[in-house]
């Protein structure tokens, strides 16, 4: 059974599906139409959305909202005010001030993103459980879920290919990758992963990693930046201080079991050095990382030694 491919631009990104199965085509097509599905419920960038219902009414009143995207605030909204957390879902007003990766990408002045700051507040976001209503407390409050929503995505999409009783497959949301089944190209069943070089052209690797039913998440200060006045500004921006985050770090995966872990702790170690990063990934269970740093240095978690292979430079 040969493994058939799409792909398509969706997301901000280009998404590469690759599906094992007697009816391949058919399955393709059902998952780029939940890909509609969930981008049309999780984007902060499509003014339709069902979360851009929640934005709207910032400050106005409670909106009940799908059981899928109330779980995932909730999420977000645990893992955005734990201490030392890098992530933060409130984060949506700088982020649309920023507009980095966007053609008017600029730089706010200081005023403003001192006055942003201030409607940053992931503790703002009050939950109903019993209604799953969301409600942003003050006006001018913007929930972004772009640091998870991917990783939430990739892992509901495995749940509509295992109903669909699909073998194996590989899912690639514009470097969040999630490998499932035996891979058919390798006699060992690993898929293999390669982990971009942040100061090479894409598809260049510092490394392969063989993964077997697990998610490579990959975020860095490479994929989406501008210049203005000979000074370059990435889009991972620190929640304190509204800038983008100043670290030693040039990208940072997680493998995990599942691909929103992998968003989370991407998004909540950016900034910390890389033996706090892999010192806290390694007490968490079916989790480990790997840390590229700017000057170039590679380091992993033990338990990846059996499934790395270093890039020959």
């Amino acid at each position: 059974m040969a493994m058939q491919t799409r792909e398509i631009h969706m997301m901000g990104t280009i998404i590469q599906l690759s599906v094992q199965q007697t009816h391949a085509n058919f399955v393709l097509d059902e998952v780029i139409i939940r890909l509609k599905e969930y981008e049309k419920r999780f984007s902060a960038n499509d003014s339709n959305s069902e979360l851009m219902e929640v934005n709207k009414n910032a400050g106005i009143m409670p909106v009940k909202v799908n059981p899928g995207l109330y779980k995932l605030i909730k999420i977000g909204k645990k893992h955005s005010t734990q201490a030392g957390s890098s992530l933060n879902i409130a984060i949506g007003p700088l982020v649309q001030a920023w507009r980095i990766g966007f053609q008017d990408a600029n730089v706010p002045s200081q005023k403003a993103i001192q006055s942003l700051l201030s409607r940053t507040n992931a503790s703002d976001i009050i939950l109903d459980d019993q209604d799953q209503t969301v409600f942003l407390k003050h006006t001018a409050m913007f929930i972004d879920l772009g640091a998870l929503a991917k990783g939430f995505i990739a892992d509901l999409i495995i749940h509509d290919l295992q109903s669909m009783n699909v073998p194996a497959a590989l899912i690639n949301l514009g470097g969040n990758v999630m490998t499932y089944g035996i891979s058919p190209k390798h006699e060992d069943g690993y898929w293999r992963i390669g982990i971009q070089h942040p100061f090479l052209q894409q598809g260049n690797y510092i490394a392969v990693l063989r993964a077997l039913n697990q998610s490579v998440v990959t975020s860095g200060i490479y994929e989406r930046s501008f210049t203005m006045n000979n000074q370059t500004y990435h889009h991972i921006l620190d929640p304190n201080t509204g800038y983008p985050v100043k670290t030693e770090i040039a990208g940072l995966t997680v493998v995990s079991k599942e691909s929103v872990d992998g968003e989370i702790w991407t998004g909540r170690l950016f900034g910390k050095s890389p033996r706090q990063i892999i010192n806290t990934l390694d007490q968490l269970k079916d989790v480990a990382g790997i840390v590229v740093t700017k000057d170039g240095e590679l380091c992993y978690s033990e338990s990846l030694n059996p499934y790395i292979s270093e890039a020959i430079s």
